[in-house]
């Protein structure tokens, strides 16, 4: 069993601009790269068994952490955080992932350690341990691939609305209807707004019919960097990290309007992708008319709450006025 990497891995930051060196010694309290390759080597050969562990490549955000191991049964991901606040809802995701790998989803559930934990808590962190997912991240410009994922979110809704744990998941934000939401985002956060556009989607959210249906859980993140493609088959829906109650067709709306979105790459896609992408999901299950008609007004508040203030290099702006004139503002 290998319980130290014969290099430093490579070890830098998703979002933030710091030095990840720092970051490691400050945050996570590892003396640099060296030190954390040896440090979550040791932990899975530990806790997982594994054998011939190698750490290839860390990356930073916040407090959590993303490793890149090879192993002798193959290439993991380690994820840890320090966030204490979030150790319950990584044990309840990681259940639901589990369960969902069992109803056939295409997800990354947990590898259980040699003790059966999923999630393991130990020394102030939080880990758990991935098989790696070999495909590509979702090409908006590929149609079959669009197609693929839209099916496959409404494959995933109709699983998790029979999970049996419930829609509250600690941590998540309290439901709120989407009527009162996007309310009150008009009425505090609408100055990027034109008024015409804003004028049509006062009128839709006054015209939009009640959703009957109840909330249910949802992926909370659906968009290009989370979902792993091979051909025209969707092979994972990573990152449930953000699942929490809500209407499917709010997630579907704002999945469409968010497709093309990356770690450092935030571009719209074009309306005939969004359409295609509607098109896959419609083809597993179909919206209702009241959820037609909520489609529309959450794809254009959402295509405006992404148009920037000053400058807009990648063309939110042009997409939502393109969206404005569709729905006839």
């Amino acid at each position: 069993m290998s319980d130290s990497t014969t290099t430093a891995p490579q070890v830098a930051m998703l979002w933030e601009d710091a030095d990840p060196d720092r970051v490691l010694r400050q945050r996570f309290g590892l003396d640099g790269a060296a030190a954390a390759g040896r440090w979550v080597c040791s932990l899975v050969g530990r806790v997982w068994g594994a054998h011939d562990v190698v750490c290839e490549r860390i990356v930073l955000s916040d407090v959590n952490a993303l490793a890149w191991l090879s192993t002798d049964d193959g290439p993991r991901l380690a994820k840890w955080t320090r966030s204490q606040e979030r150790f319950a809802r990584l044990q309840q995701l990681a259940a639901l992932t589990g369960w969902l790998e069992g109803e056939g989803q295409p997800v990354s559930a947990l590898v259980p350690a040699r003790d059966g934990r999923l999630q393991v808590e130990h020394d102030g962190v939080s880990t758990g341990v991935q098989r790696v997912v070999r495909g590509e991240l979702l090409d908006v410009d590929d149609t079959a691939q669009v197609w693929a994922a839209g099916a496959a979110l409404a494959r995933l809704h109709v699983a998790l609305a029979r999970w049996p744990g419930g829609v509250h998941l600690t941590g998540s934000p309290a439901y709120d209807d989407p009527r009162r939401a996007l309310a009150g985002r008009l009425g505090t956060d609408s100055s990027q707004v034109p008024a015409g556009a804003g004028a049509l989607l006062r009128r839709l959210l006054r015209e939009a019919p009640d959703l009957s249906g109840a909330p249910q859980l949802v992926h909370g993140d659906v968009r290009s960097a989370n979902v792993l493609c091979r051909g025209s088959e969707v092979v994972a829906l990573l990152d449930l990290e953000e699942a929490r109650a809500d209407q499917r067709v709010v997630e579907l709306a704002r999945a469409a309007v968010l497709l093309g979105t990356r770690f450092h790459d935030w571009a719209p896609v074009p309306g005939g992708v969004r359409h295609t992408f509607r098109a896959g999901y419609e083809s597993v299950s179909r919206l209702s008319p009241a959820e037609s008609r909520w489609f529309d007004v959450v794809e254009l508040a959402t295509s405006w709450a992404m148009v920037p203030t000053g400058g807009d290099p990648t063309g939110w702006g042009s997409e939502a006025r393109a969206v404005t004139a569709r729905l006839g503002g």
